[in-house]
């Protein structure tokens, strides 16, 4: 999942919207997601644990607790 989110954020520009992020990866991931089982309900779930793995990683700019900010690679 976290190359998904990297894979995302530098089509979209290396900074974008989670939402915006979801849906990049609905649209060049739906089939796998729907074959993986169960990941197909837990995937935005994951999505946004994989994002802040990337942050511990220093890979996604921190977003100190706030919603209102984007994802941004470093």
């Amino acid at each position: 999942m976290k190359l998904w989110v990297i894979e995302a954020l530098k089509y979209l520009g290396r900074s974008d919207w989670p939402k915006d992020v979801s849906k990049y990866i609905w649209d060049k991931y739906e089939q796998e997601l729907k074959a993986s089982g169960s990941m197909l309900y837990t995937w935005q779930y994951d999505l946004r644990w994989a994002a802040q793995q990337l942050r511990n990683e220093k890979k996604l700019k921190p977003v100190h607790k706030r919603r209102d900010l984007p994802w941004e690679l470093v």
